[in-house]
């Protein structure tokens, strides 16, 4: 049995790619903070951990050891101005959403490395590609496209592949810290005047993971329908 372990896998894109990988027959370990509401308990092993520490994750990486797939999905956006950006909130997201997938990538990989096969895709977002509002959160998910390609050239010989999603927006309770007149422009952006389904998203994370030919490395999927913000 293939075994997954998806960040943030509690709610939103990472709750339906745990559903997909369920129905896909993997044995399936969820990392997230508050499981109060997780529908899945008993079919998947959920460890409760805070990516915003980084320096536990080697650790963790030695407890749960090799897995085929390894997706970095926990994310963190707070939508502040920029010149107004309490240093706490820039360090938890840089944590979250940049240097704990690094720190995942160089430990799962070692595992990896000693079977010469697995996947890992990393969740980034159209805000690294084009810009943002909240100028820390296009930061860092440009970084982590840069570092999903730096990845795939250092990992590619030693058997592993390894990608990226940018979504558009999407019905996530991300969405809950943005302004409603930027939502309804965003909105109205895409080809076909709606946001993206999680489920939609989840589709082209678990295609990369287990279905997409090896030859597609080091790529990200666009996932987001035309909605360029203006």
């Amino acid at each position: 049995m293939k075994k997954v372990l998806v960040t943030g896998g509690n709610k939103g894109i990472g709750l339906a790619l745990v559903k997909l990988f369920l129905n896909a027959g993997y044995e399936v370990i969820v990392l997230g903070r508050d499981f109060s509401n997780y529908p899945y308990k008993s079919d998947t092993k959920i460890v409760e951990f805070d990516c915003f520490n980084v320096g536990k994750i080697k650790e963790l990486a030695k407890e749960i050891g090799y897995v085929d797939v390894l997706v970095n999905n926990a994310g963190v956006m707070n939508s502040l101005p920029y010149d107004s950006y309490p240093e706490d909130k820039k360090e938890r997201l840089m944590n979250v959403n940049l240097y704990a997938p690094i720190e995942f990538i160089t430990h799962f990989s070692k595992f990896m490395e000693e079977k010469r096969c697995g996947r890992i895709v990393n969740v980034a977002s159209v805000a690294g590609q084009i810009g943002h509002p909240d100028i820390w959160y296009g930061a860092s998910k440009a970084a982590l496209l840069n570092a999903t390609k730096s990845f795939a050239k250092i990992l590619a010989p030693k058997g592993i592949v390894v990608n990226a999603v940018a979504p558009g927006p999407t019905f996530t309770d991300m969405m809950d810290v943005i302004p409603e007149d930027r939502k309804a422009a965003m909105k109205a952006n895409t080809y076909t005047k709606r946001f993206a389904d999680a489920e939609e998203v989840a589709k082209a994370i678990f295609w990369l993971s287990e279905e997409s030919p090896e030859y597609i490395n080091g790529f990200c999927i666009d996932v987001n329908n035309g909605a360029y913000p203006r």
